[in-house]
C-alpha cells in the first residue's frame, strides 16, 4: 500500500474519512471483535485481537483521577456541583441532559462573598512590592546561583485576597469601586465554585488528564464534551473508519466516552500515529470532527482537511528534557519569531532547524527570551497562527511534538526563556478542523449569534462564562507550561476579550468610564484573572504578557490586590506613534511627544516596549526600515557603492528609534526577527487567487514563499549596510544586559528641547543623549547628570562598526562639573553629531 510521511510519522494512503465496506470489518459477536490496523502505526502488531467494551455510567471521570472529587459515593462530573449549583443551565430533552453549560448568574450573586477558601496556604505567591520589583516567595523556589537556574519546590495557588489594594495604588479607581468590587466578588465566587466542585484550579486545569485520549495500564479512554450531539462514535485508521465499530456512550452531562482495552499482547488498541476523528450525529447533520483535546494533527499531502493523530510514542522515542528552565530575568529582551518563516530559503522551516540555526543567533544578539508565534495548530498558514484549530496540538508543519520539546530544551541550555504566543481570544471558524459547530450547535464553546463572531477577524469568540470553556482554556494554558516547559505566554488579542465591542471602531481616550461599564466583558476579565492565578501559582517563574491596546487600569496588578494579574502589558501605542511620525519628515517630530508616548504608562504596571513587531512587517504595511529608506534599499545597501541621503538618514534614525524605545519605553523590549538589521520588504504568506461570492477576484502570489522567510544572510554580510544595523542592535542588547537600565529604579528626563531637537535622560547611572536634528551637530553641549566623576562612551550609534561616520572619539573622557543644569546637580560637555545617540557611563580610573 502506498504511504507517506508527515512530521516523522508514517501513514498509509487511505484517504481521511473514507469508509470501507462493512464486509471488510470483521463481524462482531456480542461485545467482542477485531480491529483493522494495517500499516497505520509505528507500534502496530499484526494479527492482534482486541476485546472492547464501552464503560457507560453517570460519570465521565475515573474514580482514581487526581481531578476527581467524590462525595457520598458520587463522582463529580464536569461543571456540575454535588449539591445545589448556583443557577445551573442543564436543560433536558427526552430525559437526558443536553448541556452542562454552568453559567454563574451574576445578578444573583451578593456582593459579600461567603466563599473564603479555608485551606492553609502551602506556599506564597510571587508578590509585587511597593517599588514594583519582583520578590520571590520564600520556600517556593530554590535558585542555583552557579548557573542561575531554578529547582521547583511544591507549588500551590493561594486563596483570593481582599482585592482592595488597587484603590491605594490609584485613588481615581475609587469612583468605580462598585464595578471593581463586583468584578472581584464574581472572581472569588468562581474560585469558590472551582474549589468546591473541582478540587481547586490545580485539579480543574488538568482537564487533559481526563478529556481527549488518556492511556492507562489496561487500555485507552476517549472522552469528549459534546452535549449537542445525538450520537457519537470513535473512528480512524484503527477501525477502518467504521462509524458502527466503536460507538460511544453519553452521560447525563453531555460527555461522550469509550474505553478500548489493550490487545491480547498488551499493545494499545489504537497504534501510535493512527488518524482518528469523532463521528457525530448533530443538529446540523452528520459530521466527522478532530477531537477537541487532540495532541497532534496533520494534513496529508493533497488533502484539504486535517486529521487528528493519536499521539503516544513509545518511551524510547519520547523526548526527555535535559536542562532546567532558566530563572526569569529582571528585564526581558524578547526576540519575537515564527518557526516557519525563520529560514533564509523560501520554504517552511522546522523546529529542528530553528533549534540549530536560529537559537544560537538569538543568544549571540543578546536577547534573553524568544517568543514563538503560531505554535498551536492552525489549518490556514497565512493566519500567522492566530486562527487556531487544534489548541493542544503543536503545529505539524514544523515537525513533531518531540522536535518542539528539543527546541525548548536547547533554548534553556542557552539560558533563553521560551514564551508562547497563545491565542485564547478567539478561534478559527473552520468547521472541518476546529471547534466551530463542533457538536453541531452554535453555542458549544462560543457565544451565539453576533456576540460569538468577530467580524473583522472572521473568527469565533469564546463564551468565558461557560464552565467547560473555562476548563478547556485553563487546561490548555497549563498543558503548554507543563508538557512542553514553555516559560510563559504572550496572550494575543486581550483587548478583544475584555470588551463586548472588542475594541473595534472605539478610540480609547483614558477616561475610566471606558474601562468599567456595560461594555466590559466581566466573564472574560475573570477568566484572565483565573489563568494568571494558575500561571503564577503553579509556575511562579512563568511570565504572562497581555496584548492590550486600551490601557485597562489594574491590568498588571496582582489578582490578590484586585488586578487582572499580568506581569507585563505590550506597550502597543509606541509602534503606532512611530508609524505616525514616519509618515512625515523628521523635521516635524516633536521631542516632547516622543517622550510622552514612551513614558505614558501606569505606575507599578510594567510594559514591554517595541518600535515594531510582526504587525508592522505584514504585507500592506511597512517596517521602520522600509518607511525610512523605501526603494533605495534595493540598490544602495552595498558598501562598495556610494550611499544616498535617504539611506544615511534611514540607518541613523533606525538606530535612534530603537534605542530611545528601549531606553524609555518600558521594563522589557521586543523585536521581531530580522527587524534588528532592517529587514527589507514585507511578509507575504503563500496564497492563491481568491474568488469571492460577489465576483471579486483577489490576486494571490502564486503560492510563493519568497517573501515568507527571513534573510538573515543580509545582516551577516560584511559587505552590506545591514550588518551595521545588526551590530548596533546587538550592542544595544548587551549594554542592557550589563547595566540593566530598563528596570533601573532611577529615571530622570532632564531635557526635551524642541529647538535643538535634543532628548537627554538618565537610567540609573547611565546618561542617554539623542540629537534628532537633521542638520545641526553640537560641540560642547552640556548635559546634566547625578553622579560625579568621569564618564566614557559605552554606546555610540555613529560608530563606524554600526554604519556611522565615526565622529565621536571612543577613547574620550568626560569629567563632571558641579552646579545645577537642567535640574541636575552636575553636568559634563559632550559632542552630539546630528542624527546620533550616545550612552555615557561613569568609569573608575
Amino acid at each position: 500500500m502506498a504511504a507517506f510521511t508527515i512530521a516523522g510519522i508514517r501513514f498509509s494512503a487511505l484517504p481521511a474519512g473514507s469508509l470501507l465496506p462493512s464486509s471488510s470489518v470483521s463481524a462482531r459477536s456480542g461485545q467482542h471483535g477485531e480491529r483493522s490496523s494495517a500499516g497505520l502505526s509505528l507500534l502496530s502488531r499484526k494479527g492482534a485481537t482486541r476485546h472492547w467494551k464501552i464503560f457507560a455510567g453517570n460519570s465521565s471521570y475515573n474514580t482514581d483521577s487526581a481531578s476527581t472529587a467524590v462525595t457520598s459515593g458520587k463522582v463529580l462530573v464536569p461543571g456540575v456541583p454535588i449539591d445545589e449549583p448556583p443557577n445551573p443551565t442543564v436543560s433536558t430533552e427526552g430525559g437526558e441532559a443536553v448541556s452542562n453549560d454552568l453559567q454563574v448568574s451574576k445578578d444573583r450573586i451578593q456582593m459579600e462573598d461567603k466563599a473564603e477558601a479555608k485551606e492553609e496556604l502551602v506556599a506564597s505567591k510571587v508578590m509585587v512590592s511597593e517599588d514594583g520589583e519582583n520578590e520571590g516567595a520564600e520556600g517556593l523556589t530554590q535558585t542555583d546561583e552557579s548557573d542561575g537556574t531554578l529547582e521547583t519546590a511544591p507549588r500551590s495557588i493561594p486563596p483570593p485576597g481582599h482585592g482592595q489594594r488597587i484603590f491605594d495604588i490609584d485613588p481615581l479607581l475609587d469612583a468605580h469601586r462598585t464595578h471593581l468590587n463586583y468584578r472581584y466578588t464574581i472572581y472569588k465566587r468562581m474560585r469558590h465554585l472551582i474549589d468546591t466542585h473541582e478540587g481547586g484550579i490545580d485539579a480543574f486545569s488538568r482537564g487533559y488528564e481526563n478529556f481527549g485520549f488518556t492511556r492507562s495500564e489496561t487500555g485507552i479512554t476517549y472522552r469528549e464534551w459534546a452535549p449537542g450531539a445525538m450520537s457519537a462514535a470513535l473512528i480512524g485508521d484503527f477501525n477502518n473508519w467504521n462509524p458502527n465499530a466503536d460507538v460511544m456512550a453519553r452521560n447525563e452531562f453531555g460527555v461522550w466516552e469509550i474505553f478500548l482495552p489493550n490487545n491480547a499482547d498488551g499493545s494499545p488498541a489504537i497504534p501510535h500515529g493512527s488518524r482518528v476523528k469523532i463521528h457525530m450525529e448533530t443538529p446540523s447533520g452528520i459530521k466527522d470532527s478532530i477531537p477537541a483535546w487532540i495532541k497532534f494533527s496533520v494534513q496529508a499531502p493533497g488533502e484539504i482537511p486535517y486529521n487528528g493523530i493519536y499521539y503516544d510514542p513509545p518511551e524510547e522515542e519520547k523526548y526527555v528534557f535535559q536542562h532546567p528552565q532558566p530563572k526569569r530575568p529582571r528585564s526581558l529582551r524578547i526576540y519575537e519569531s515564527h518557526i516557519g518563516m525563520s529560514s533564509t530559503e523560501p520554504k517552511i522551516n522546522s523546529y529542528a532547524s530553528f533549534r540549530d540555526d536560529v537559537l544560537p543567533r538569538i543568544k549571540k544578539l543578546g536577547y534573553n527570551a524568544v517568543q514563538i508565534m503560531a505554535i498551536q495548530e492552525h489549518s490556514y498558514y497565512a493566519s500567522f497562527g492566530y486562527h487556531v484549530t487544534n489548541f493542544f496540538a503543536p503545529s505539524s508543519r514544523f515537525g513533531t511534538p518531540e522536535d518542539l520539546k528539543s527546541l525548548i530544551d536547547r533554548a534553556h541550555e542557552l539560558g533563553l526563556l521560551v514564551l508562547m504566543d497563545i491565542v485564547h481570544s478567539h478561534a478559527s471558524n473552520n468547521v472541518l478542523d476546529g471547534l466551530n459547530l463542533f457538536d453541531g450547535t452554535d453555542t458549544h464553546y462560543f457565544h451565539s449569534g453576533s456576540r460569538g463572531y468577530h467580524w473583522m477577524w472572521d473568527s469565533r469568540l469564546f463564551n468565558y462564562g461557560n464552565w467547560e470553556v473555562l476548563r478547556f482554556l485553563l487546561s490548555n494554558a497549563r498543558w503548554w507550561l507543563e508538557e512542553y516547559k514553555f516559560d510563559g505566554f504572550r496572550f494575543d488579542g486581550v483587548t478583544s476579550m475584555m470588551y463586548t465591542h472588542h475594541g473595534l471602531q472605539v478610540a480609547f481616550t483614558g477616561n475610566y468610564n471606558e474601562y468599567f461599564g456595560y461594555a466590559t466583558d466581566v466573564d472574560a476579565v475573570i477568566y484572565l484573572m483565573l489563568v494568571n492565578d494558575l500561571i503564577h501559582g503553579i509556575f511562579p517563574e512563568a511570565v504572562s504578557i497581555g496584548e492590550d491596546v486600551s490601557g485597562m487600569p489594574t491590568f498588571c496588578i496582582p489578582v490578590e490586590d484586585g488586578g487582572v494579574g499580568f506581569d507585563y502589558r505590550l506597550h502597543m501605542a509606541i509602534a503606532d506613534k512611530w508609524i505616525e511620525f514616519l509618515k512625515k519628515s523628521d523635521e516635524h517630530w516633536g521631542m516632547g511627544e516622543i517622550v510622552h508616548t514612551l513614558t505614558n504608562r501606569r505606575w507599578l504596571e510594567k510594559c514591554i516596549a517595541y518600535a515594531e513587531s510582526h504587525d508592522q512587517a505584514l504585507v500592506g504595511d511597512k517596517t521602520i526600515a522600509f518607511w525610512l529608506m523605501d526603494k533605495d534599499m534595493y540598490d544602495f545597501m552595498a558598501l562598495d557603492r556610494p550611499s544616498t541621503p535617504r539611506i544615511d538618514r534611514g540607518i541613523a534614525l533606525h538606530k535612534m528609534i530603537r534605542l530611545v524605545t528601549m531606553g524609555l519605553g518600558g521594563e522589557g523590549y521586543l523585536n521581531f526577527m530580522g527587524n534588528e538589521f532592517g529587514h527589507p520588504e514585507w511578509i507575504d504568506f503563500p496564497r492563491g487567487e481568491q474568488h469571492l461570492s460577489t465576483g471579486v477576484v483577489i490576486p494571490g502570489n502564486n503560492n510563493s514563499y519568497d517573501k515568507c522567510r527571513r534573510r538573515f544572510d543580509l545582516g551577516d554580510a560584511d559587505y552590506l549596510r545591514y550588518r551595521g544595523m545588526q551590530e548596533f542592535d546587538q550592542a544595544m542588547q548587551h549594554l542592557e544586559e550589563k547595566y540593566g537600565f530598563m528596570t533601573a529604579e532611577h529615571q530622570y528626563i532632564s531635557r526635551k528641547d524642541e529647538g535643538d531637537r535634543m532628548i537627554v535622560f538618565e537610567r540609573e547611572d547611565l546618561v542617554f543623549v539623542f540629537n534628532f536634528h537633521w542638520n545641526n551637530s553640537y560641540f560642547d553641549y552640556r548635559v546634566g547628570c547625578a553622579k560625579p566623576g568621569k564618564y566614557k562612551v559605552v554606546l555610540d550609534s555613529d560608530d563606524k562598526l554600526f554604519g556611522g561616520f565615526g565622529r565621536i572619539d571612543a577613547a574620550a573622557e568626560y569629567f563632571t562639573a558641579e552646579g545645577w543644569h537642567d535640574n541636575r546637580p552636575r553636568s559634563f560637555l559632550v559632542y552630539a553629531p546630528s542624527r546620533t545617540c550616545s550612552v555615557y557611563a561613569p568609569c573608575e580610573d
